[in-house]
């Protein structure tokens, strides 16, 4: 299957941006969402005030990035019948005492256009409104068919400048979409956009497929494959759509997972009643034993670093996580919390290692420090499972499930997350979902 988003042109307005100092803490407690106001997109009408051209992209793209800002907790977006400004020039220089009346910290300017050639362009300028400083301007150029890719890129431009993060918008999930009774149920792997949008699926449905990863590229996905009753790990292409078995493996195989330069997968092997992880060098079709200990070691993730691996392990007595050296050596255990832990995956960051615990018969989402300090649990319930991390660190996507009536079964969802434990939203899906893995930002 082959992605096609690719930007025919871009370049920065750099001439006049001033460099204030507006900008969100993100970090820590819950705060006040940012009051930010986003006016309509100009462009051009007829003589009858129709939308012609480039205009019938201009709603769309603004809503796409309202709701990108919206959903991340972080910005409130002010209700444009309060606007006092009308703004009909990307040139115009906004009159910030309208804004400032209506409360707005920043202001997002922006006009569309139809070129030569058929292309969008499409500029915004970011304002301060306090101060009346433009913090950003940018320009972009591409096909009418990427028209949803350049609202999450404006997106990501004016999370970064007011928050000091990169954004995350511009980016997919891919995760396995479940249909059918608990007793013939149908596991696929899809792929979509991280607003849910774009929607497709990977595999037919024929066999069962559980845990997909993301390469770092971004070209290729691994997951596990129960095509002939054992499980096994296959690398899928996402654009040729070409899968292959990982390795020679003769028992079963599980949780993959790439390194961070995708040269190689983490997966875990079991055999004789030992499952152990191990380290596979993707071109030289080599593969290494990391752990060697009579317990279970599964669900390996590298740190971004790639230096060292986050398992987890029953060698302590019950499910624990631990972290050794990228060669298997200097084990050490982190989590000592009431419960068992599972599904650990490091940050991209590197400052935290996202868990699934259990405890009291409750599921829940959490996040310690890689010493395993820190521990702090975001979300709760029946169950919650198999968090996966923003590109840029700051939020967490999972699934969810809840206690069923009498004998059904309450649907299956994807949930995010802010990592300061605020802000949980449910992702929509075609159907019942699972499994989810975010991916690095676009190319």
């Amino acid at each position: 299957m082959k992605i096609k988003y690719w930007l025919t042109g871009l370049f920065c307005l750099l001439a006049g941006v001033a460099h204030a100092e507006l900008e969100i803490d993100i970090n820590g407690a819950m705060r006040e969402p940012m009051p930010i106001a986003i006016p309509k997109m100009i462009h051009n009408t007829n003589a009858i005030g129709q939308l012609f051209g480039a205009g019938s992209y201009a709603s769309k793209i603004r809503n796409v990035v309202l709701a990108d800002l919206e959903r991340s907790g972080l910005f409130r977006i002010i209700d444009e019948t309060s606007y006092i400004e009308d703004l009909t020039s990307i040139d115009q220089r906004p009159n910030f005492n309208d804004w400032r009346a209506i409360k707005a910290q920043a202001l997002v300017q922006s006009a569309i256009k139809e070129t030569e050639n058929g292309q969008l362009k499409v500029e915004f300028r970011l304002w301060d409104a306090q101060s009346g400083d433009q913090l950003q301007g940018q320009s972009y150029t591409t096909t009418k068919e990427n028209w949803r890719r350049i609202a999450h890129i404006i997106s990501d431009d004016i999370y970064e400048r007011l928050t000091g993060d990169k954004g995350y918008f511009d980016t997919r999930i891919v995760y396995v979409s479940e249909s059918g009774p608990a007793t013939k149920r149908v596991k696929r792997l899809a792929i979509m956009d991280q607003d849910g949008e774009n929607h497709k699926f990977l595999t037919s449905g024929a066999s069962m497929a559980l845990t997909p990863r993301f390469s770092p590229n971004m070209h290729k996905v691994t997951y596990i494959s129960f095509s002939r009753t054992a499980p096994k790990v296959y690398i899928l292409d996402i654009e040729s759509g070409k899968q292959e078995l990982l390795g020679n493996f003769p028992g079963m195989t599980f949780a993959p997972v790439f390194s961070p330069d995708s040269s190689k997968v983490l997966l875990s092997f079991a055999a004789n009643g030992n499952t152990e992880i191990y380290e596979m060098a993707l071109k030289k079709k080599t593969s290494k034993q990391l752990t060697k200990h009579p317990a279970i070691d599964t669900s390996p993730s590298y740190s971004p670093d790639a230096q060292k691996i986050v398992f987890n392990s029953d060698r302590g007595g019950n499910q624990q996580l631990y972290v050794m050296d990228a060669d298997g050596s200097n084990v050490e255990r982190i989590s000592f919390g009431k419960g068992r832990y599972a599904t650990p995956v490091w940050s991209p960051r590197g400052d935290y290692i996202a868990f699934t615990k259990m405890a009291g018969g409750e599921f829940y989402i959490g996040v310690m420090h890689p010493d395993g300090s820190g521990e702090r649990l975001l979300a709760s319930g029946y169950l919650v499972e198999g968090p996966t991390w923003s590109p840029n660190g700051r939020v967490l996507m999972f699934f969810r499930q809840d206690r069923g009536s009498g004998s059904r079964s309450a649907p299956i969802k994807l949930y995010t997350i802010d990592v300061t434990g605020y802000n949980e939203r449910m992702v929509v899906t075609p159907a019942e979902a699972s499994d989810p893995a975010w991916s690095p930002l676009l190319p």
